[in-house]
């Protein structure tokens, strides 16, 4: 696509791939003379001992100048698919393990932001450097903080097991081929979130127990023991209470003990969060006190929302208007402090002039939507029904037609037990009586709750249902 400079790849799946010049990364070029390497069964791709770097690409080019049709490309997927978009891809080739991320076609080393203290970092440098294979660079991860030499080593190993079996996997490969998976959700969950503050994990399946077991062993070999295998007849869901943080976590509308609420709304485009101060009883000295309260509260809840849904792209905040800046400043300052946990990379905006607050979070996989709402069966989700009176006129019809049509002497009609009381209310003057006066037939009513409020069903003097 010349117009975009980008192009589709086809990874062999019902969507393809779209790459952009800028993903190509700048080690591309190396990328693709080990690509050749490796699918002529050389050797020295598995280590890259003797590998000379190509010069890095430049930044501003054309994609038919480094790429042509049908070329075979080793690429990673750096993005799920999202609704109607297929995958992103990139020629920047990473492999990540627990405490580091394996860079190949690199010498450099490079520590987490999220490790600050110096002395940290200094040591952590000297111990990659140490073990680092040439032409790998690596990542330190902000959990690797205060590991041992062996530790990393031991994670290095692996990383670098997961790229010889790769580069075995692309001798003589056709494409389109995946050559290389990530690691299995349950190993790939652990690796990103567990830290010493784990103290116990529970599974309810016997085989994914002894393979979390053995994905513990490998990360952390001394934890091992916090993997419990649950045993209870009550659903572990159930148990620990997570089946009913997902109804109350979840839904749009987001309720906070205090009494405030968050709205949640998410479209094409952007996700849309309106805060409400709701029943919110805190006592305040004022209007402009009560929001500050109000806001923070959310801002809290609005971060943890952000993570348990993943909700990624552009996320507008609408929160509760405060006239002061000092409350204003102090409301920026808690939700950056609240985002720092959040391992997404994200933007925060100060508060607009109209109240609103204006989030970007890196969007990888599409966003958490579990619906816990469906649209009802009597409205069809409009909010409304028909009136009594016209439901009455309905069975009126019904009965009508039976009796002048089908000459119908004795019929049973089963309403909803609301709709029964209303026609046998007052039984010398009820409808169903002036019914049977008018019609000249035997007319008995019968309540069924299970039927819906405007339903109805006619039936012969035997139970027989008629078909209208």
């Amino acid at each position: 696509m010349q117009g975009l400079n980008a192009a589709f790849i086809d990874l062999g799946g019902d969507k393809e791939g779209f790459m952009h010049y800028l993903d190509f990364g700048p080690a591309y070029n190396s990328v693709n003379k080990y690509l050749k390497l490796a699918m002529n069964g050389d050797k020295s791709a598995a280590t890259l001992s003797n590998f000379k770097i190509e010069p890095v690409l430049a930044k501003v080019g054309n994609f038919d100048d480094v790429l042509k049709v049908g070329q075979p490309i080793l690429v990673q997927i750096s993005k799920e698919p999202i609704s109607t978009k297929g995958p992103k891809v990139s020629g920047d080739i990473s492999l990540a393990g627990h405490y580091l991320v394996l860079e190949p076609f690199s010498n450099k080393i490079n520590i987490s932001q999220k490790i600050r203290k110096k002395e940290e970092r200094d040591r952590l440098k000297r111990l990659v450097q140490s073990i680092r294979p040439q032409n790998f660079g690596i990542i330190v991860r902000t959990v690797a903080e205060g590991r041992s030499v062996a530790e990393l080593d031991t994670d290095l190993h692996q990383l670098m097991n997961r790229w010889s079996d790769m580069t075995e996997k692309l001798k003589h490969v056709n494409s389109p081929t995946k050559v290389h998976a990530e690691l299995d959700t349950t190993s790939a969950v652990l690796r990103d979130i567990l830290t010493d503050d784990f103290n116990s994990i529970y599974v309810d399946d016997e085989a994914l127990y002894n393979e979390v077991r053995q994905a513990i062993k490998r990360m952390q070999p001394d934890s091992e023991d916090i993997v419990k295998h649950y045993k209870l007849n009550t659903p572990i869901f159930e148990q620990f209470g997570v089946q009913r943080d997902i109804r109350r976590m979840f839904g749009r509308i987001v309720t906070i003990r205090s009494g405030v609420y968050l709205y949640i709304e998410h479209t094409e485009a952007m996700h849309v969060i309106d805060v409400n101060s709701g029943n919110h009883i805190k006592a305040g000295s004022g209007q402009e006190d009560t929001a500050l309260q109000v806001n923070i509260e959310s801002g809290k809840e609005i971060a943890r929302q952000l993570r348990l849904r993943d909700m990624g792209g552009i996320v507008i905040v609408d929160f509760i208007d405060m006239d002061k800046a000092e409350n204003r400043k102090k409301l920026f300052d808690v939700m950056q402090e609240e985002m720092r946990r959040d391992k997404a990379r994200h933007t925060i905006l100060p508060l607009s002039k109209f109240g609103l607050m204006q989030i970007t979070r890196q969007r990888v996989r599409p966003a958490m939507d579990v619906d816990v709402q469906e649209k009802c069966p009597m409205c069809d989700g409009t909010g409304h029904i028909k009136q009594s009176l016209v439901v009455v006129d309905e069975i009126e019809a019904s009965l009508r037609h039976l009796v002048t049509t089908q000459h119908e002497k004795h019929l049973i009609l089963v309403t909803h037990p609301y709709i029964f009381a209303y026609l046998t209310k007052g039984w010398l003057k009820s409808i169903a009586h002036k019914w049977m006066r008018r019609y000249h037939t035997h007319l008995k009513v019968q309540q069924n709750e299970q039927l819906g409020l405007l339903e109805f069903k006619f039936s012969h003097s035997n139970g027989d249902e008629i078909q209208m």
